[in-house]
């Protein structure tokens, strides 16, 4: 029974100091301002000062884009001296501050401004390469900062230059919410811009923005050869004009540019090249037979050439074809070119094999000196008739009824 009275007057005594408020000043007018300032430099000694009435020492919350902290006063004369931490000091901005615990609300805050003098200039350009034209544009950013990495207060001048072929020109821009910036436009020819920027004695490095060509305009196509006899031998080669954009600025080397030919059966060939000092050139090998082609040369999705014909000649006119060892060996050749003289290496011949009138067989051969062999092999082609078909630079001879034996 006394424990349970016990225990009653225990949560009584709970439940009023629960609800008694605490009042560690009860005097209005306990803690009074002496000395705040509205605005401080970064990195100057920051000290708070208050007026107590009665010697009491209550702890100043104090908090900034930094982080927040409690202080704890020095009394001196009954005054309490409240010394802002250095990093808080350090760090530009608004700081909030406020006595806790006391019987009035005694709170308020002040400014941090950057130091005067610029330290670092924080300097950023992009992109590095531009089209010329006037259209398209690099932006500079620049941040100046003091030498406790604040930024610049708004109205910072920054002067930023710009060198462009021969021209040098000067500007002045304010910093605004941090930072100031300015956009660089290309000029109507392709070069390469030096751009720098300074402030307060303090220099940036020196930037570059490559003003390139803008995109290719329509150009015109011309082929070079040794001769125009389809010898399958010699090399064609396809130049174009020199490519340049819509202000006569010289494509960037490297430009890629394709060159389709369709022949007379509209057979479609390709070759390719890229630019160098705004022409592009590509090659391709003759054909081995009188063949018209039909040439023009793409910069896939932007620009295209004029189409021209070009006529290759019967390199060869005749050849001989010789059956031997019981017609097992056929001969082709000597074959000979435009000037008597024998083909090139690496002509393609080829011998198709008829029995019955079904085509059992196709062997296909280079020449070498001049003239190419096929040797029937018995195992293979057993005795019996055949016909042969064989075709050579655009020429082809049938032998009809021919005896393997």
């Amino acid at each position: 029974m006394q424990k349970t009275r016990l225990y009653s007057l225990l949560v009584i005594v709970v439940i009023c100091f629960a609800f008694t408020k605490v009042k560690i000043f009860s005097k209005k007018g306990d803690i009074d301002i002496v000395l705040v300032e509205k605005s401080y430099i970064a990195g100057q000694d920051i000290v708070l000062k208050f007026k107590s009435n009665n010697n009491a020492q209550p702890l100043l919350y104090c908090s900034n884009s930094y982080g927040s902290t409690v202080i704890t006063p020095s009394l001196k004369n009954s005054t309490l001296n409240y010394s802002i931490p250095k990093l808080m000091c350090n760090k530009s901005g608004i700081l909030y501050w406020k006595i806790i615990n006391t019987s009035k609300d005694v709170s308020g805050s002040f400014k941090i401004t950057p130091q005067s003098n610029t330290k670092t200039l924080e300097s950023y350009l992009g992109p590095p390469s531009i089209e010329a034209g006037q259209t398209d544009y690099s932006m500079l950013v620049v941040i100046p900062t003091d030498s406790l990495d604040n930024p610049a207060s708004n109205g910072k001048t920054v002067t930023t230059k710009k060198q462009f072929l021969t021209t040098i020109t000067t500007d002045s821009i304010k910093t605004n919410n941090l930072i100031a910036f300015k956009n660089f436009y290309s000029e109507k020819e392709s070069g390469r811009m030096l751009i720098s920027s300074y402030c307060d004695h303090t220099y940036s490095k020196e930037f570059t923005v490559d003003v390139t060509a803008a995109i290719p305009t329509n150009f015109t196509i011309e082929v070079k050869r040794p001769h125009p006899y389809a010898d399958g031998n010699q090399i064609t080669t396809f130049y174009t004009s020199i490519i340049k954009d819509k202000n006569n600025n010289i494509v960037s080397d490297g430009t890629y540019v394709s060159f389709f030919i369709k022949d007379e059966n509209n057979n479609s060939l390709h070759t390719s090249g890229t630019t160098i000092n705004g022409i592009a050139s590509a090659k391709m090998i003759s054909p081995d037979h009188e063949q018209n082609w039909q040439i023009q040369a793409f910069i896939e999705g932007i620009a295209q050439s004029n189409s021209i014909t070009l006529k290759y000649l019967q390199a060869v006119t005749d050849f001989d074809v010789t059956f031997s060892n019981q017609n097992r060996t056929i001969t082709v050749g000597p074959i000979t070119s435009f000037m008597d003289q024998k083909i090139p290496d690496g002509l393609q011949v080829t011998l198709t094999i008829y029995n019955n009138n079904n085509n059992i067989d196709q062997l296909v051969k280079n020449t070498f000196n001049g003239t190419v062999s096929f040797e029937l092999n018995p195992a293979i082609y057993k005795s019996s008739n055949y016909n042969f078909t064989i075709k050579a630079a655009g020429k082809t001879y049938t032998f009809k009824n021919k005896k393997l034996w």
